[in-house]
């Protein structure tokens, strides 16, 4: 069926922005098809990884790992604060 599609839109007939689809449809193929077979993405890993540099841009260069993972972990959300033992509650 995404093949009909592909044929469809290629054609010279087509308007150029019909045709520019069917190249990224055809370019994109395996990875569209993978998607409708496993149903997985890596939408949640690309999120994290995203949330990380926010923390890292606004750190303005933390002095140890340790303060950035607390505040990595806080930024996360829902944060088990027995594992967070460096953290000092005045």
């Amino acid at each position: 069926m995404l093949r009909d599609i592909i044929d469809q839109c290629a054609k010279k007939s087509s308007p150029p922005e019909l045709r520019t689809l069917s190249r990224t449809l055809r370019n994109w193929f395996d990875q569209i098809t993978a998607w409708h077979q496993a149903r997985v993405s890596n939408g949640p890993t690309e999120g994290m990884n995203n949330l990380l540099k926010r923390v890292k841009r606004v750190a303005f260069g933390f002095t140890n790992f340790e303060n950035f993972r607390i505040r990595a972990l806080l930024y996360a959300g829902k944060p088990n604060f027995r594992l967070l033992d460096s953290i000092v509650v005045r």
